[in-house]
């Protein structure tokens, strides 16, 4: 890839102020109104959610995180 080509790529060009505007104009002439309907429906349930302070987890609890799947951390008390 060229340096115009790569400064003229639209996925640069989305990383600015501007860039991010136009995206978000061009999303929005590509999707239906039924799609930003759903959306709106599933953003206002997700924040009911988050104002109920419900947790959110994945389908099936076998993929729910767990406290003990964390990396362990260094030894405690200095040793």
């Amino acid at each position: 890839m060229t340096p115009d080509e790569f400064e003229n790529h639209p996925g640069w060009r989305w990383c600015t102020a501007q860039g991010a505007r136009d995206q978000v104009l061009l999303q929005g002439l590509q999707t239906t109104f039924r799609e930003k309907l759903e959306w709106l429906e599933e953003m206002q349930e997700l924040s009911g959610r988050l104002q109920s302070g419900s947790v959110i987890y994945p389908a099936s609890a076998g993929d729910a995180p767990s406290l003990n799947d964390s990396e362990p951390g260094p030894p405690k008390g200095g040793q």
